[in-house]
Formats: C-alpha cells, sequence, structure tokens
C-alpha cells in the first residue's frame, strides 16, 4: 500500500467516524473493492454535476465527492486528494473546537 492510499484511507477513516450511520455505511459499501463498476460511473456523475453548480439542485460540492470517488481507481489522485481531505479535517477540527467548545468529539467509531 502506497503512500498516497494510506493517505486517502486514512482521509475516508475519519470522515466515516463522524457521518451519521446511514451515510457511514454507504461510504464503506463505495469503497469496497468489488464496487469499482459503480463508484466510477458515479464518481463521473458527480463531477459532472459539479459543473452544472449554477443550477438549483447541483452544487460544488458534487465536483469534490466525484474526485474522491475516482481517486479510489486513480493511483495518482490518492495522495493529493486524501492529503487535501486531511487537511480539511484539521481546519475543521479547529473551527469546532473555537466556536462549539462544549460540544465533545465523538470517539473514533465503526460502521455498525
Amino acid at each position: 500500500m502506497g503512500r498516497g492510499e494510506k493517505d486517502l484511507n486514512r482521509a475516508l477513516e475519519t470522515l466515516q467516524a463522524e457521518v451519521p450511520d446511514p451515510l457511514c455505511r454507504a461510504i464503506r459499501w463505495l469503497r469496497d473493492p468489488k464496487v469499482r463498476w459503480v463508484r466510477i460511473p458515479v464518481g463521473v456523475f458527480f463531477i459532472l454535476g459539479g459543473f452544472l453548480w449554477f443550477l438549483p439542485v447541483f452544487g460544488l460540492e458534487w465536483l469534490l465527492i466525484g474526485v474522491v470517488l475516482i481517486a479510489q481507481d486513480v493511483p495518482v489522485l490518492r495522495r493529493p486528494v486524501g492529503r487535501a481531505m486531511l487537511a480539511l479535517e484539521r481546519k475543521w477540527e479547529e473551527f469546532r473546537r473555537r466556536h462549539w467548545p462544549y460540544r465533545h468529539r465523538r470517539g473514533r467509531r465503526s460502521c455498525p
């Protein structure tokens, strides 16, 4: 396992620990290597949807979700996407600590 794959896996595991259970299960399912045939078309769909950000249904976040999905299967994208996700997660934690100090972070958990 390369460094990029480790970064991306760590970032996705951290994300899974923070989201509600149904979304956690969906992320876990999409990360399964056997689901590559679904992940790639869904990633392309999200990227294309991200380019339609000016329409009410779509948004720029679709582009980011698509890139994360595609990065699972494109080795060149794994490291930059993983590092960007880890950096954004650190910034989010800092923001949360600063603005909601009374909220405790949930412990690391895995999907049910």
